[in-house]
């Protein structure tokens, strides 16, 4: 168990509250064993959080196990991932089958990294003891679990062929290729494309391994990062976050169309089967008709558009407005009544990051925006015998969020109110107040299926449990921020404490979604409730890029060759925000530096694997940032 220097298992305590900690001087855990050159020297707020509870409680969603194993390995603590599954192991009391095939699994991938660590005469027997904890995984889940066949064939797939593994190794990979619609996250196939070519490759095949590298969405075989994400990255279209799919949520009814552009685009068929109702407009007129197209393939005769209802004005709801305009000029567009506040603000706002909707979006699509009917008060509108609620939310992302509510068929679409940035992250907006209420709502309304604007949301939180009980979590977390202001902490003082609210452990539905919310949460409240000037002295003065810069040639009289050496330390260790800052510093004092270029993408590269699962915008601000696209998943 790793403890915190204030004596307890970190955070087993939660109710404990930032201000009884404040007062017994914690300065938080130790730091961990690394497998770099040194011990890091930055706090991993997700790492902490996830051995936390999969400590704690053995997760009942295995994906929890396997974001804690992708945080040892983009980390490079592999050891000290080693040590906490094998510990978890050896105590499994409560692990049924499942539960310890899964931390089987994880250990084997944490071993069969590690085996080059291991001395030459041991290594043998050391790789032996991994394959027979991976088969114990395969026979406990009686060889028909994704994520256990998952890890078996990363490992199989990089054995020397000493070993005999190399046949099963593509018996796997190509099992886990066919059954790939049941993979808990659909990007797990990009590292079975990749192993896949790596195996062609070695095989002589140079054909087939080009077409699965394509697949994978890598250029070459020599890789940085480990990509198992379904997000994409493309610098003219801009992100996506899923592949390509057409769902339908009620038959013949309710279709959810994801992987076209940045935003889900729904549609409905009337009841009378006379009219087409959309909600929103995703972010451009193109990615808008491209959707309506691949609709218009699958289910074949549409009746006309007539309706389209808009949950909120922001740029990726509002942006392909022209093209239904286009497809029905008489079509009538429904939004909250004061919308106009929120469209002027980002109409005005310059996002500072093209690969969110890509280089062909522009304000200027939003900029003639106007809805025909605008909503002030709670109100019922029939189209073709479907009957819709539209019920104005203060939302936690924009003022002038509206749910959609079809009561005949328990669907709600609700957008992007509890969009985990609580507003973009670009410019002050979003309010907690708001997105309590609009819980509330949403929780009171009950309905069998609920839509958000982007595929993640929907995936997660999916249920309106799942809402009464975040509910409570962020409000405790609210106050513990709140607390810890009156107290003067920083921001980062908040992020160190890794605030668990209590009863966390007894529910799991809400483990991965209030650590998908937690972070941006935590920065949100800091930035409503404080101001320019912090306790700590941040904002005080105006020291930026250049003068730290400055700093490192001037005062500290750093060579090029001294400060790449200390970036490839920091990126060892699994310190990449640290890296990629002293790169960008290092840059300004010796611009023409390719070793420093280098290392600065290097470091960046390896937060976009850091966050390619919790944190999208992040992902997509670091692809940027590193320069780097990540093809769409077929």
């Amino acid at each position: 168990m790793r403890r915190g220097r204030c004596g307890g298992v970190m955070n087993r305590a939660p109710g404990s509250c930032v201000l009884l900690a404040v007062l017994a001087g914690c300065a938080g855990p130790p730091r961990a064993e690394s497998v770099g050159w040194s011990d890091p020297v930055t706090f991993n707020a997700e790492l902490a959080y996830l051995e936390s509870v999969v400590e704690s409680t053995p997760p009942q969603d295995p994906r929890l196990a396997f974001l804690l194993l992708a945080e040892y390995l983009n980390a490079n603590r592999v050891h000290d991932g080693i040590i906490f599954f094998q510990t978890q192991l050896d105590g499994g009391g409560q692990l049924d089958d499942r539960g310890r095939a899964v931390y089987l699994s994880c250990l084997g991938i944490l071993r069969g990294r590690y085996a080059d660590r291991i001395n030459l005469a041991e290594r043998s027997r050391w790789v032996q003891e991994t394959t027979v904890m991976l088969e114990q995984a395969r026979v406990l889940t009686g060889n028909d679990d994704y994520l256990v066949r998952f890890s078996i064939a990363l490992v199989y797939a990089q054995l020397p062929s000493r070993f005999n593994k190399r046949a099963q190794a593509y018996h796997d990979l190509r099992w886990l290729v066919i059954n790939r619609a049941r993979a808990p996250e659909p990007g797990l196939v990009r590292e079975v494309y990749f192993q896949l070519a790596l195996m062609h490759e070695g095989d002589g095949d140079a054909e087939l391994a080009a077409q699965y590298l394509t697949r994978a969405g890598y250029e070459g075989l020599d890789r940085t990062t480990m990509l198992l994400t379904s997000f994409a990255e493309d610098a003219t279209t801009g992100h996506t976050f899923h592949p390509r799919r057409l769902a339908e949520v009620v038959p013949g009814r309710v279709f959810v169309l994801s992987g076209f552009e940045f935003t889900e685009h729904h549609f409905i068929v009337s009841a009378d089967g006379q009219e087409l109702i959309a909600i929103d407009a995703g972010t451009r007129p193109d990615s808008a008709e491209a959707a309506y197209r691949a609709l218009l393939r699958q289910v074949g005769d549409l009746p006309p558009l007539t309706t389209v209802f808009f949950t909120h004005a922001h740029w990726d709801h509002i942006g392909g407005h022209r093209f239904f305009r286009r497809l029905n000029p008489e079509v009538i567009f429904y939004a909250r009544d004061n919308y106009r506040a929120e469209l002027d603000m980002v109409v005005q706002a310059e996002i500072p990051f093209s690969y969110f909707f890509g280089a062909t979006y522009d304000n200027e699509l939003i900029s003639d925006f106007r809805p025909d009917v605008t909503v002030a008060q709670r109100s019922e509108v029939y189209r073709g015998g479907t009957r819709f609620e539209l019920i104005p939310v203060p939302g936690g992302e924009t003022p002038d969020g509206m749910f959609i509510f079809m009561p005949d068929d328990g669907v709600l679409f609700v957008g992007d109110f509890i969009m985990p940035f609580l507003g973009a992250p670009f410019f002050e907006e979003g309010s907690i107040p708001g997105l309590f209420e609009a819980m509330d709502i949403a929780a009171s309304i009950a309905p069998e299926h609920i839509l958000h604007g982007h595929e993640t949301l929907t995936r997660n939180w999916d249920t309106p449990q799942k809402l009464v009980v975040l509910r409570v979590q962020l409000q405790w977390l609210h106050e513990q921020v709140l607390a810890g202001i009156r107290a003067g902490l920083s921001r980062g003082d908040l992020h160190r404490m890794n605030l668990i609210p209590p009863g966390l452990y007894e529910h799991p539905e809400t483990q991965l979604i209030y650590l998908i919310m937690r972070e941006n949460f935590i920065n949100r409240a800091f930035d409503q409730n404080v101001g320019y000037w912090h306790a700590d002295g941040t904002g005080l003065d105006d020291l930026g890029r250049a003068e730290y810069g400055a700093m490192l040639t001037t005062y500290l009289d750093l060579s090029p060759r001294a400060l790449a050496g200390a970036i490839e330390k920091m990126i060892e260790a699994g310190d990449h925000h640290l890296a990629a800052r002293l790169a960008d510093w290092a840059l300004v004092a010796y611009p023409d530096a390719p070793r420093l270029e280098n290392l600065r993408r290097e470091a960046y590269l390896k937060l976009k694997e850091k966050y390619q699962f919790a944190n999208p915008f992040k992902f997509i601000i670091y692809s940027e940032l590193a320069g780097d696209e990540t093809p769409q998943l077929e």
